[in-house]
């Protein structure tokens, strides 16, 4: 099981690992010890998390969420099957935290007085620089 919130809690039947041999260092270790981790939460299947987190967290995952609607991450950072489980279960956890808090409504607001003044002013001087590249009489 893994709390996220006081309301939200994943399921073990909702999380599958997998492991496989990792790429990088790690010497002759690297080729025998399966040490990745592969998490695959179902996510559109999941009766912890609320449509509108689910929304959120579809648009955050981004490539790491799948047409079946699962959400995949991926783990190969240590030499430590463990220590890969526990950074990976906390990316998740980070990701769905991110995905519980709404995002802010934007306020809309005016220039000032001010800048579209100032903005004029830049433009005018602008123009008249350019006005005076023109050819010169030869008078």
């Amino acid at each position: 099981m893994l709390y996220i919130t006081d309301t939200i809690t994943l399921q073990d039947w909702e999380l599958t690992e997998s492991f496989m041999r990792a790429s990088g260092p790690g010497g002759q270790n690297v080729n025998k010890v399966s040490s990745a981790v592969e998490l695959r939460f179902e996510a559109a299947s999941s009766p912890s998390l609320p449509l509108p987190v689910k929304n959120r967290l579809r648009r955050l995952a981004g490539r790491r969420w799948t047409s079946e609607g699962a959400l995949v991450l991926q783990c190969d950072e240590t030499r430590s099957q463990a220590r890969n489980r526990d950074i990976i279960r906390e990316r998740l956890k980070e990701l769905i935290e991110k995905a519980i808090t709404p995002p802010k409504r934007r306020i809309a607001t005016r220039p000032t007085l001010g800048s579209k003044k100032r903005r004029l002013k830049a433009k005018k001087v602008r123009g008249e620089v350019k006005a005076m590249r023109g050819k010169v009489d030869p008078d």
